[in-house]
């Protein structure tokens, strides 16, 4: 019986990595559909911003309640998760609790920490799914959190919950097998799972048995179901926040790029010296239009984004009522890498499906709404600029389609011609002060 144990569990957790590592090749391919892009600055300071926002979560604490119980289900996925090494190799070679006589009086704090972590991670759960659900916080209620966000939000937390109460159960169970039955080593007393203990006592050895191993297999699976899952999910920002923290600008957030060939060109017009070595033979498309006239940063922050909507919190223009969420940018973003992608793995036509990111997932009605003020820049606690993808699409429009609203094409030819938004000269600007 023990070696049929083995041999499913290596079974499955074979399956579960070919499956993670298939997803995972899937979505650095989506991410590939983006254009190069130079990494500048220091590495020193990329570092730094990874530790300090992704790994020490400094922006969170803006907003100190919720990043306060966010705290306790990072760090306990971080320290739990490393209970999962244990379980690996017990499930691999038929042992139980297989570290315990080697750490002795270490396993049973070890242990004790870790239920300490999964009750924290349990009611911080409870509390997320009250605050989604029945407080109705505003921030998750907008257009774009339609079923599908808040379902995959709900279930994780649905999951970490059932999770934890697996581990406390196990331990219960366990406890009490640890007197009856040689094969189940001492662990000390456990403190949050003694309280599960009166539960259990008076069942039969065999039922017991049960119970430990079917938490023990419900644990184990529910992780590998919880990785493959996550990667789906918008959660998948638990490991795509490091590398999007990494690689974010480092540029001041109002300071715009810009474009080498427009730059080279407004410089000839002056008879200033132009870079003829940025400039492409080629200079193909003028800002964005779908997908793949992005960066691959900029679809890198789309699988980053937590849809945690602090960033359409903080938009004056959707505070005004306006259609731009900077949220459903990036979702939106996401969904079409999602959709190209299956489309070439499936061997469709991947970005010529007669779709593109603007007009059929984002309007212009939402990007013109865009005030530049990088506020969205500035709230969102993983480093995400949707502000890159509003200006590469709103140039597409104005350089390509000569799209813009009337009175920004009146601004633009003012500019082009006196060098200022006003219709009169640079002689004529300072009239004003004269008459007075």
């Amino acid at each position: 019986m023990a070696v049929l144990q083995q041999v499913v569990f290596i079974i499955t957790l074979a399956a579960a990595v070919f499956l993670i590592r298939k997803r995972v090749l899937r979505i650095r391919s989506n991410i590939r559909l983006g254009k190069d892009s130079e990494v500048k600055g220091d590495s020193g300071q990329r570092m730094q911003n990874m530790l300090l926002v992704a790994f020490g979560q400094r922006k969170m604490f803006k907003k100190f309640i919720p990043a306060f119980l966010h705290f306790f289900i990072y760090v306990g996925f971080l320290v739990i998760n490393l209970e999962v090494l244990e379980f690996v190799v017990d499930g691999i070679l038929g042992t139980h609790r297989i570290f315990a006589p080697y750490l002795g009086g270490f396993y049973n704090v070890l242990m004790n920490v870790f239920e300490f972590l999964a009750v924290a991670v349990l009611l911080a759960c409870v509390i997320f799914l009250i605050r989604r659900n029945v407080l109705k916080i505003s921030r998750f209620q907008s257009a774009e959190m339609t079923k599908w966000p808040r379902l995959d939000a709900n279930l994780i937390l649905i999951t970490e919950i059932v999770l934890m109460t697996a581990i406390l159960t196990m331990n219960a169970s366990d406890q009490i097998l640890q007197t009856r039955n040689d094969h189940y080593v001492s662990t000390g007393t456990l403190f949050f799972s003694s309280f599960l203990i009166p539960l259990f006592q008076n069942v039969n050895t065999a039922t017991l048995i049960f119970i430990e191993r079917f938490a023990w297999w419900f644990h184990i699976i529910g992780i590998l179901g919880f990785a493959l899952y996550v990667t789906y999910s918008k959660h998948l920002h638990i490991f795509m926040a490091f590398p999007n923290t990494y690689f974010a600008k480092l540029e001041p957030k109002g300071q715009i790029n810009n474009m080498p060939v427009v730059t080279n060109e407004v410089m000839s017009m002056l008879g200033l010296s132009t870079n003829t070595s940025s400039t492409p033979a080629e200079p193909g498309r003028f800002g964005a239009k779908d997908i793949n006239d992005l960066s691959w940063n900029n679809l890198m922050a789309a699988y980053s984004c937590t849809e945690c909507g602090r960033c359409t919190a903080e938009c004056p223009a959707n505070l005004t009522g306006k259609k731009l969420s900077p949220r459903k940018i990036m979702m939106d973003t996401r969904d079409r890498m999602e959709e190209v992608g299956k489309s070439l793995q499936a061997g469709g036509p991947g970005l010529n499906d007669g779709k593109t990111l603007l007009n059929d997932y984002i309007t212009k009605e939402e990007i013109n709404a865009c005030t530049s003020c990088n506020a969205c820049v500035e709230a969102c606690p993983v480093m995400i600029n949707p502000l890159e993808i509003i200006l590469e699409l709103r140039r597409y429009v104005a350089m390509e389609e000569s799209g813009s609203p009337a009175q920004w094409n009146s601004m633009f030819q003012n500019i082009e011609t006196s060098f200022a938004p006003w219709k009169f000269s640079s002689a004529d600007r300072f009239n004003w002060a004269k008459d007075k």
